[in-house]
């Protein structure tokens, strides 16, 4: 089934994201569905053939038979658009490409450049750390303490 919902989504240009929006389910649904991780419950399934109607039930469950029923055209699919499409309006019968974007000029960035603020930082003062003794921890439970030449006196 997970090839089959992926073929939908190919079908109507729907990324993961969208094609769960558009069902109405967590997204993480449909990632777990596409990677293998879970098949789709009964709910995810019922969501898919309610909201998009002209499917096949067979095909979808079982992979039988057509995807669409009987009188459908897959072209009156509404598609998302992606990146590259380029859509165009058909206004009194004449073909007119819109818009989408509107280009917009750069405008020069002006930096305005203040002063550095100059302060003396005091450095803090560490206290001189020496090892004064080192004890090691044996499995036999015994240890042996050692302690530096510096520290003994």
């Amino acid at each position: 089934m997970k090839n089959r919902i992926k073929l939908i989504m190919e079908k109507e240009n729907l990324t993961p994201a969208r094609f769960a929006d558009r069902l109405q389910i967590n997204r993480a649904i449909v990632s777990h569905i596409l990677s293998g991780r879970n098949n789709p419950s009964l709910e995810v399934v019922t969501r898919i053939l309610s909201e998009m109607n002209y499917l096949q039930p067979e095909w979808l469950l079982n992979g039988t038979g057509r995807m669409y029923k009987d009188g459908f055209d897959a072209e009156d699919i509404p598609k998302e658009p992606d990146l590259f499409s380029q859509q165009q309006e058909f206004v009194s019968g004449e073909s007119v490409r819109t818009e989408k974007w509107k280009e917009t000029e750069l405008k020069e960035r002006v930096n305005h450049r203040q002063p550095a603020e100059y302060k003396t930082v005091d450095s803090v003062k560490t206290v001189d750390r020496k090892i004064t003794q080192i004890i090691i921890y044996y499995n036999d439970n015994t240890f042996e303490t050692f302690i530096p030449p510096q520290a003994k006196g």
